[in-house]
């Protein structure tokens, strides 16, 4: 019998030929940013006038950053003033795949939204690994989590990882950083992918019992008398 505990398996295959020649997907756990592991735990808050917790000690913000795994990007993608360029040397294989780790939608496929500017391509990052998710669970692929740091943006999708495994899953970006000159290195992450159980839910809405409004006012108080008590009673 299985338990709650029981670890689920996210299967990434990607061609023969490139195991070992292309980074693999990561558990996001073993992604988070060097800002994040830099920065302190606790500032000055100048309003309050006392050293208070950062985002750091935060563990919404953390594990939202540490759930699911991170696809990276497949080499170092060098930036200089608008222009993009790569060295990309992948062998030829029996499988048709990009060998470029980006491509680009056209403009007009974003008319009517937000993303549109005139003469300005969405960029896609190539992915060159299938996905595939246990039974009954998508996957939800997003932006990494609070990377704020990364001078792209890349767009949110949900895939019916269970049944589409069989071929790949490419990243739509808008580039947002239009000042940014450098390099973007191999590995980078270009997509966060979280399981997602699919089941049917509906809403309901109902104004707090007696009982329920005490419990709220005592957690709130409990909170903040005694500083990381969520993270010692109420994370899994």
């Amino acid at each position: 019998m299985s338990n709650a505990h029981d670890s689920l398996t996210i299967t990434f295959r990607c061609p023969a030929e490139l195991e070992g020649k292309i980074p693999p997907p990561v558990p996001a756990t073993l992604g988070l940013p060097g800002w994040l592991k830099a920065m302190p735990t606790r500032a000055f808050n100048a309003v309050n006038m006392r050293d208070e917790d950062t985002v750091k000690r935060c563990p919404p913000f953390v594990d939202a950053m540490t759930t699911g795994f991170l696809l990276p990007l497949i080499c170092d993608l060098r930036v200089e003033n608008g222009e993009i360029t790569w060295d990309n040397d992948l062998p030829t294989g029996v499988l048709d795949f990009p060998r470029a780790p980006i491509g680009f939608h056209d403009e007009s496929q974003v008319t009517g939204t937000p993303l549109f500017e005139p003469d300005r391509f969405v960029i896609k990052f190539h992915n060159l690994w299938t996905i595939e998710a246990p039974e009954g669970y998508s996957l939800f692929f997003t932006h990494p989590l609070n990377r704020f740091d990364l001078p792209f943006t890349t767009l949110s999708g949900l895939v019916d990882c269970d049944l589409y495994h069989d071929s790949w899953i490419h990243f739509p970006a808008r580039w947002h950083d239009t000042s940014f000159n450098g390099v973007l290195p191999k590995g980078t992450p270009v997509a966060q992918c979280i399981p997602v159980k699919r089941d049917n839910w509906s809403a309901r809405t109902a104004a707090m019992t007696p009982d329920e409004t005490l419990r709220v006012q005592d957690l709130t108080k409990q909170i903040s008398r005694e500083p990381g008590l969520y993270r010692r009673q109420f994370r899994t």
